[in-house]
């Protein structure tokens, strides 16, 4: 972090800066890069983000990544990213399987680091990563995990309203989070298919945002689970070049060793591309749903599918205490169902809280009551917390130790559809 002056390019900075590195410049790179990009702009920040440098493997894109999305530099190496004096925060937005490599040596490297959702593949990496962030906490440095959805005004406003004891005792909190991208069984084999690469499919890529916001709203974790997983399509394409659209180009990594140089992965999100005649095998789930218990003992349901025909980004939850409920709807994300049961009967309903007022959560430095926000604007949250929080010295959240207690789920549901959904204690 600068005091006074530090140039970046051809800019001079003359006020206290923090220098931003990004892997990846994908989906999640162009989400992130819209949030570090608008947050300082917006509000009143200890440190100014500064868009330092950002890494991908292929020089000539990640160039014009640079270029679309406003870093300074770019880096076809992450280690070199990480080596660089204007890079304070690293920012991990690669698949899964080197979250933990470029997590631990950045924070090794006395860096901070936010890395994207689901913290790692596996417990023992993100047991690593973050034995690796509390070395890291002793010499002042911080990491966080990227659960965006923390960061819509509503659910924070939501959390604040359990917290109060508005609900009373929980009794059940259910969630589904639908797509159905994955419906066309044409659909080429994607990074996301390949548990290699992804770890899980559905579980940890939608499945681990609802654990997470399950944890997060009910204050408490998930301490038994008890699932079913499903594999619907068994076998896909291999993708056929270079794709477009949401695919974008990935991470700043080498391509899959196991791969032909056909599959086109240096090019793909996992979320958009074209397959080509010869195929490969899906190695991870299509679908999970799962059931689990709270420490307090409330019931809790789980969905997560990219199978539902008509669903692009459905994630829906609903929060039962004892003396009223939550509802909400990504769909509407501006919006609070709340039932208060105190409320005499004659005018007792769900009623809808927009959430767009100056003292809603993050809404102080928006637009006046009733201009909606929308899905980037949990970016734009999530970088200035983390940027208070290194300010400040605090622990951010959701921290690796939170991302670890999701990863600890995730194995625990895979565990039980293992055995047919055999009830499956979580490790805390």
């Amino acid at each position: 972090m600068a005091q006074q002056e530090r140039t970046i390019g051809e800019r001079t900075i003359d006020e206290r800066t923090i220098g931003i590195g990004m892997v990846g410049y994908a989906f999640m790179g162009a989400a992130h890069s819209q949030g570090w990009r608008t947050v300082g702009r917006v509000f009143d920040l200890p440190l100014r983000p500064v868009l330092a440098a950002v890494c991908g493997r292929d020089a000539a894109a990640v160039r014009a990544a640079a270029d679309r999305h406003g870093w300074a530099a770019a880096e076809t190496d992450w280690r070199d990213l990480v080596a660089r004096d204007d890079v304070d925060v690293v920012d991990i937005c690669t698949p899964g399987d080197s979250h933990a490599e470029i997590a631990i040596a950045a924070l090794e490297a006395g860096k901070h680091v936010l890395c994207e959702k689901p913290l790692a593949n596996t417990v023992a990496e993100a047991e690593a990563m973050v034995a690796a962030a509390e070395r890291a906490r002793a010499r002042g440095r911080v990491a966080m995990v990227g659960f965006n959805y923390r960061r819509v005004p509503a659910m924070t406003y939501a959390r604040g309203l359990i917290e109060e004891g508005r609900l009373g005792a929980l009794r059940h909190v259910r969630v589904t989070y639908l797509q159905d991208w994955l419906v066309d069984p044409d659909f080429p084999l994607t990074w996301r298919l390949q548990r290699a690469h992804a770890g899980s499919g559905a579980l940890g890529d939608l499945g681990a945002h609802i654990v997470d916001l399950a944890q997060y709203l009910a204050g408490e974790p998930l301490v038994g689970v008890s699932a079913l997983t499903e594999t619907f399509v068994r076998e896909r394409p291999l993708i056929a070049g270079a794709s477009a659209g949401l695919a974008g180009a990935s991470a700043g990594l080498s391509a899959p060793a196991e791969l032909p140089a056909s599959a086109g992965l240096s090019a793909s999100a996992g979320l958009s591309a074209s397959g080509g005649a010869e195929s490969g095998p899906v190695t991870v789930d299509d679908a999970a749903v799962f059931t689990g218990r709270l420490a307090s003992g409330a019931l809790v349901s789980f969905e997560a599918t990219r199978m539902a025909a008509g669903r692009k980004n459905a994630l829906r939850l609903e929060i039962n205490g004892e003396r009223g409920s939550l509802a909400f709807d990504l769909e509407r994300l501006n919006e609070l169902s709340f039932y208060d049961g105190s409320d005499p009967a004659e005018s007792a309903g769900f009623r809808r809280i927009l959430v767009t007022e100056p003292d809603h959560p993050y809404l102080e430095a928006w637009w006046p009551p009733g201009h909606a926000l929308g899905y980037e604007h949990t970016f734009a949250h999530q970088a200035r917390d983390l940027v208070h929080a290194i300010a400040s010295g605090t622990e951010p959240a959701p921290s690796f130790a939170d991302g670890l207690r999701v990863q600890r789920v995730l194995a625990a549901v895979e565990e039980s559809a293992e055995k047919n959904a055999v009830y499956t204690p979580v490790p805390l």
